[in-house]
């Protein structure tokens, strides 16, 4: 059963040094709140899970809470590279990073088998691909009934999943309304779950179809209004697309990045106090 606490609180008892921690949400409800929250309490050894990492990731392997990333795409979305990421796969700075690259239909596939408890999934991929060739993980496997042969993964199943959604009821059961990612399956396949959320209501008032993620297949679940930014979130505030745009500049430098961080989520107490500082430096 989900526990109603603060991010801070969460974060400190159940991310931990040396977990494999998943961080999703596809174009809109990123939990960037929670990845601030990573760095604020300096964790340290993760390794890190997400299909498209974008700039959550990059501010973690900066900081130097990372220690392999396993993804399917990474970039600053519409600008261009992550330059942290790619500092610490060229360069090893801050520190040595290990990568396991993955296609999307691979990542989705690996964590529906987390989810579903099973230790890999197959799909129908990798024909003329050279991905294989340089991820020794993506196997091969002949169908028992008709001999076709498949690609084969291992399941994904993080110590914990972060994800960040519209609505919690006071019971702890989580509501997510717009596009949906691989959030539902990540939850699933972690063996704890915080969800951070705009706001907690008396009632989720789930329209039909909804996707509803209950409250015993949760960890924690916090208050954190906003706590999406840059990305969006659906019926509650658009896409800072200059945020994105200007940390192509900070992400570019050490100095500058370092300084940003110092500044702005090391020198802040919590995400809400980042965005007033944000916002007062914006006028």
């Amino acid at each position: 059963m989900a526990e109603l606490l603060s991010l801070r609180e969460a974060v400190e008892r159940f991310i931990q040094d040396g977990d494999t921690v998943a961080l999703e949400g596809f174009t809109h409800l990123i939990p960037t709140a929670a990845a601030h929250e990573i760095v604020r309490q300096n964790k340290q050894e993760l390794t890190l899970v997400r299909m498209t990492p974008d700039l959550v990731y990059d501010l973690l392997i900066g900081a130097g809470c990372a220690k392999k990333l396993i993804f399917s795409w990474g970039g600053n979305p519409g600008v261009g590279s992550l330059h942290r990421l790619r500092d610490a796969v060229e360069k090893q700075w801050p520190q040595p990073l290990e990568i396991e690259e993955h296609s999307h239909a691979d990542l989705a596939n690996a964590y529906v088998a987390g989810a579903s408890g099973l230790p890999f999934a197959v799909l129908r991929a990798y024909a003329g691909s050279d991905l294989p060739k340089v991820n020794p993980l993506i196997k091969s496997v002949t169908c028992p009934f008709t001999g076709e042969v498949l690609a084969a993964v291992p399941s994904v199943r993080p110590d914990v999943t972060v994800i960040h959604a519209q609505k919690a009821d006071r019971k702890g059961n989580v509501l997510i309304q717009g596009i949906l990612g691989v959030q539902k399956e990540a939850a699933l396949a972690a063996k704890r779950c915080i969800v951070t959320v705009e706001e907690i209501v008396d009632e989720l008032n789930a329209p039909m179809n909804a996707c509803v993620l209950p409250t015993w297949a949760l960890t924690a679940v916090c208050r954190v209004a906003g706590g999406a930014h840059p990305s969006y979130a659906h019926g509650y505030y658009e896409r800072d697309n200059r945020f994105y745009q200007a940390w192509d500049p900070i992400a570019r430098d050490r100095e500058a990045f370092s300084g940003w961080i110092d500044s702005y989520i090391r020198g802040t107490a919590d995400f809400a106090e980042f965005k007033q500082k944000l916002a007062g430096e914006a006028k």
